[in-house]
Parts: structure tokens; C-alpha cells; sequence
């Protein structure tokens, strides 16, 4: 029998993590179903920020460098990511730039160490920016190239002799499909090839386990299921194994071995701080740390339990409508989303952005819909599912208004 709103609510009522809902600040008339793009905002993060603001740099000044431990802060916050929520022993990950930046350091790390092997595999559907620094990359290495599989399946088909590196998503960030990490790891390893993974989509909604899972290096955002706000520092691993030889061809000045001693020429630090490169933005560092202080108070095991619950309740509530699922039913296949494709898309989400029901669109024709377990609840699924029917069953979605396209989709 299909849930009810009243089925959804006791449900709710019995939820261990329902309660962390009142850690976020969730606008009125609101359903945000979009915190794969965007998550919401931690109440404790302006009062944080404010204090970083005013003390530290207000009154600090320079002397926090020192004094409030800004210094440390990328190693710092990397190891409490690594402890919580990657499966990461301390000092393999930093919080650092942006996801496409680590990404341009981790992947020219990792050819480096396979010197001789040509072949750079990615999938041809993964996120852009990922083909992007993937093929500025093998046009820097002489010798290098880019080779695009249809998708992970063909991964097998793909390894040999030659594959250097191989870049995947740990989740599809249009299928919300979800790959097995270990396994797909130690295949690539059995062919002498190295493993990054970009876990942008799947870092702070699901258990990751980067030591485990014997990965080499990953890459990951902190403002989507992190929380840590727009344009949040992301967060690069890189497997201790790997600290001695690893050189990363951006070599700015806070990976030297002794910045301060500023040296003429490069040495590289010790273990993971080679990979950082300039200055660590401390706001940023600020605003994602007291989204950390949150999820501490979570049980990972739980977030995905709670995960998988939603995304099943969404594609039950919505199996009988005009849409097609592009999202694994399979739960060890899925991630914290579901896709739903329409051949009109784009204007049946901004018909439900209207109704202030918020998801996103990905071209050509995939509704994505985000499901955060931290400020969630079954409730909100139910409604936002119920709004997607009346949407679709009404035809307001035709409406002009919502055919234009706006310049984030």
C-alpha cells in the first residue's frame, strides 16, 4: 500500500536524525530537494563565521595565523572529514581550492607516478569539469592521452598496459547511479593503473572508505551534501603510500617543505601538505567547519539508511507518473538521488520551483531531485511528490513563463 502524509509523519516521529532538522535554516514554504547542488545553511555557520570575522581577523589580525591555528586549518579539517565521514587515516586529506583544481594536482600526481603508461580513461559522461582538466592535463604531458568509455561497464574492456590513471564518479551526477569503490579499485590496480575518484556526490551522503577501498586519490566538494556553503573549499586524499614519490605540478609556496625560509627553489613538504598550493581561504574554511561541528552529531550508517529510505519513497510516490526513472532502484546501486526524465524537464521543475518545491535540471531531459538526510524528512518527500503530480496532471508546467531558461539550469 502506498504511504500516506500520516504514514510519512509517524515515521518521522520515530527518526533518530529528525531532529538534527532544527540545525538548518529551512525557509518557510520551502521544500529543498536540491542539496546535491546546494546544501542548506548551518544556523551555527553566521554566528562562526561571525566570530572568525571579528576575533580572529578583526582582532587577531595576522597573529591567528598563528594564535587561532589558521595555518593548520586544510590538515585540520581534512582529518576530522577523513575521520567521520571518507574512511581516511590523519594526514591523507587536506580542504584546499576547488574540486577542479585538485583535480589538476591529484591526476598530474598521479601520471607522474606511472611515467612510460599513456592512457588516461574517464567516463564520457562525467561531470564536464572532470573531461576538462582530464584533457588540459594530457595536453601538458607529451605522450598522454584521454580515453572516453560510454560508461563504467566497459571499464574491463578498457584496462591495459598502458592505462596510467583511471578517473571515475563515485556517483553519476545525472543518473544518481552509484559505483562499488573497492571493487572498481582493485580491478584497476590488478592492471597496474591508479585510481582517483571524484566523490562530489557522494561525500556527506553515504559511508566512504577511502583507506578500505585501498583508493589512491579522490577529490570532493564541501558545498553540496557538506553543507559548507557556495564556492566551499573542496577537499583532496591522497593515500599515504603514495606521500614519498607524489609531485604536484602545482607547486605554489604552502606546499614548500619550509615556506617561511622562502626559498629560491621548490622542495615539497612532507606527506599530504605537499598538495596544497596557495594561501588557504579561512572564511571558507570557517563556514564548512561549523557544518562539520553538525555532523558530528550524525551516525553515517544512519544517513545512508535514512538515504535510501527517501529516494524509495520518492520513486514509489512517483511510479505511476509521466516520467521516466533514470535512478537505480537497486539500493547498493543508488545514490542520495533520484532522476526523473521528461522530454520537457526543465519547465516542469520551474513550474515546481514556483509551487516552492526546489530541484534542478540537467540537459537534455533529467529532473534531479536531492535527497539530504540531515534536514529532510518523509513528509517533505510525500509533498514534494504530490506537487510534481498536480504539476504534471494540471499542465501548469506549459505556462511561457517557465520555458526560459535562466543561466543556472
Amino acid at each position: 500500500m502506498t504511504p500516506t502524509r500520516e504514514d510519512c509523519a509517524a515515521r518521522d516521529a520515530a527518526d533518530t536524525l529528525h531532529a538534527l532538522r532544527a540545525e538548518f535554516t529551512l525557509p518557510e514554504g520551502v521544500l529543498y530537494l536540491d542539496g546535491n547542488s546546494l546544501g542548506a545553511l548551518p544556523r551555527r555557520t553566521p554566528g562562526h563565521l561571525a566570530a572568525v570575522v571579528e576575533g580572529e581577523w578583526g582582532t587577531g589580525l595576522i597573529r591567528s595565523w598563528n594564535d587561532a591555528g589558521w595555518f593548520h586549518q586544510p590538515g585540520r579539517l581534512g582529518d576530522r572529514l577523513g575521520a567521520h565521514l571518507l574512511g581516511a587515516a590523519p594526514g591523507q586529506l587536506v580542504v584546499c581550492d576547488s574540486t577542479s583544481v585538485n583535480l589538476f594536482k591529484v591526476l598530474g600526481a598521479a601520471l607522474r607516478l606511472r611515467q612510460g603508461r599513456t592512457a588516461l580513461l574517464a567516463e564520457r559522461h562525467a561531470f564536464p569539469t572532470d573531461l576538462y582538466i582530464a584533457d588540459g592535463l594530457t595536453g601538458l604531458y607529451p605522450g598522454t592521452r584521454p580515453v572516453l568509455l560510454d560508461s563504467a561497464a566497459q571499464l574491463d574492456a578498457a584496462l591495459d598496459a598502458d592505462t596510467a590513471v583511471v578517473l571515475l564518479s563515485h556517483v553519476d551526477y545525472r543518473t544518481g547511479e552509484l559505483l562499488d569503490m573497492a571493487a572498481v579499485t582493485a580491478r584497476i590496480h590488478a592492471a597496474g593503473a591508479l585510481a582517483v575518484w571524484d566523490l562530489c556526490h557522494t561525500a556527506g551522503a553515504l559511508p566512504i572508505e577511502l583507506d578500505a577501498a585501498g583508493v589512491d586519490f579522490a577529490v570532493g566538494c564541501g558545498y553540496k551534501y557538506l553543507n559548507g556553503g557556495p564556492g566551499a573549499p573542496a577537499f583532496l586524499y591522497a593515500a599515504e603510500r603514495h606521500h614519498a614519490a607524489a609531485r604536484q605540478p602545482l607547486t605554489g609556496w604552502f606546499g614548500h617543505a619550509r615556506q617561511f625560509d622562502f626559498e629560491p627553489g621548490y622542495r615539497p613538504a612532507e606527506g599530504i601538505t605537499r598538495f596544497l598550493t596557495g594561501t588557504p581561504p579561512i572564511l571558507g574554511l570557517a563556514a564548512l567547519e561549523a557544518s562539520l561541528d553538525v555532523w558530528e552529531l550524525a551516525d553515517p550508517a544512519a544517513v545512508r539508511a535514512k538515504s535510501l529510505e527517501l529516494t524509495d519513497l520518492f520513486l514509489e510516490l512517483t511510479e505511476d507518473l509521466d516520467v521516466e526513472p533514470v535512478t537505480p532502484r537497486e539500493p547498493a546501486l543508488r545514490g542520495s538521488q533520484v532522476a526523473l526524465r521528461h522530454p520537457d524537464g526543465y519547465a516542469i521543475v520551474q513550474a515546481l520551483i514556483a509551487r516552492g518545491v526546489i530541484g534542478d535540471f540537467r540537459a537534455p531531459d533529467l529532473m534531479r531531485f536531492g535527497f539530504t538526510p540531515l534536514y529532510l524528512s518523509r513528509v517533505d518527500v510525500h509533498d514534494a511528490a504530490t506537487a510534481l503530480r498536480e504539476v504534471l496532471t494540471s499542465g501548469e508546467w506549459r505556462a511561457e513563463r517557465f520555458a526560459r531558461r535562466g543561466d543556472v539550469t
